[in-house]
């Protein structure tokens, strides 16, 4: 299964830490990575149909200096779809007069819904096709941006209709917001989040031996949300997602609904 990577944060914040984590892992999924961090409503989006580990894009954005408070990022590899710089991760569409941003996590088999609005899939992945549709659905469903909270509601009448085709993990951002869905079963790969804010302390990577004491780098104001398939750190308190949930985080925090 491919590997996502989000955060969220309530001040722009370094995601490398986690990057390095998520791309240690790229030997087992070499179809293909991206990233896509949102400065302000604007967008920079990075994706290669390469290798995290062989990519030069990849080498360029170890060394970009990313601080952003909406993050996705996405390791791939391929069940639908080749592997091609079109069918890699994350997608970007616009909405609203907003970017939106998409990773997903899973294999939908016989989702084929009707697309008839703005939103065209460019290429043959299931991935696409389902964020096509959320975006065609939401664009029905409000005549302008709402404010999250109506848009989690929206989403949450939206995303079982997909899931109900496979496995949907999910990570949605539009820079207001970071969406996390889960549908795998406990004891797969699924999607897992954590908090950091103060006081903060050191973190491990639990896929290599690297560490960063946070405390000198933050201030008791931050708060900063990681969402991984998979823990990428030891020893701190990540939460799983359950299947069929769908959280909202604003801010650095979990949305309370």
């Amino acid at each position: 299964m491919c590997q996502l990577l989000g955060m969220n944060a309530n001040t722009p914040t370094d995601v490398m830490f986690s990057f390095a984590g998520l791309a240690t892992r790229a030997h087992e999924h070499k179809d293909g990575f991206g990233i896509a961090f949102f400065e302000d409503r604007g967008l920079r989006h990075f994706i290669d149909h390469h290798g995290a580990r062989t990519s030069p894009v990849a080498e360029l954005v170890k060394r970009y200096p990313i601080r952003s408070d909406n993050v996705v990022a996405h390791i791939r590899k391929a069940t639908q779809g080749g592997v091609a710089l079109e069918n890699t991760h994350p997608f970007v569409r616009e909405l609203w007069g907003r970017y939106w941003v998409m990773a997903h996590n899973g294999d939908l088999q016989g989702f084929a819904p009707r697309l008839h609005g703005a939103f065209r899939p460019v290429r043959s992945t299931d991935s696409e096709r389902a964020f096509c549709w959320l975006m065609q659905e939401l664009a029905k469903a409000h005549a302008g941006v709402p404010a999250v909270e109506e848009l989690t509601l929206t989403l949450g009448e939206l995303l079982p209709q997909v899931a109900c085709k496979g496995t949907f993990n999910l990570l949605l951002s539009n820079g207001q917001a970071l969406w996390a869905h889960a549908s795998t079963k406990p004891g797969s790969p699924g999607l897992f989040w954590l908090q950091r804010r103060h006081p903060f302390g050191a973190a491990t990577l639990a896929d290599e031996d690297l560490t960063v004491d946070f405390a000198p780098l933050t201030t008791p104001a931050d708060r900063v949300v990681i969402v991984a398939t998979e823990p990428l750190t030891a020893g701190e308190a990540w939460e799983r997602i359950d299947r069929g949930e769908l959280k909202v985080f604003r801010h650095g925090d979990p949305l309370r609904r």
